[in-house]
């Protein structure tokens, strides 16, 4: 789930995984950033606090061999998918 480590997205993503869904959060990065509090690994543990099941991955979408790897750790965590949540946001913060 692009979009669930901040923000709303959590809230989100606890929702999926209340409701049997296994919840990967992708990202670009996982160093917090003070304009947005939480990173996939705090999103994760709020998901796994509620009794779901969460993998944050670190990749790069623009890399092919980023995103090939983070498939492999999500078919190895949870075998084969069956659906996509994309939950995305662009915060364009003042200047």
């Amino acid at each position: 789930m692009s979009g669930g480590s901040r923000g709303i997205g959590p809230a989100i993503a606890v929702a999926a995984a209340r409701r049997g869904v296994n919840v990967i959060l992708p990202a670009k990065t996982d160093t917090p950033d003070s304009r947005l509090p939480g990173t996939i690994h705090t999103a994760a543990a709020v998901i796994e606090a509620a009794s779901g099941s969460a993998l944050a991955v670190v990749e790069d979408v623009s890399d092919e061999a980023s995103v090939q790897r983070a498939v492999e750790r999500c078919v190895d965590r949870f075998g084969a998918g069956t659906g996509d949540l994309q939950y995305d946001v662009f915060v364009d913060p003042p200047q």
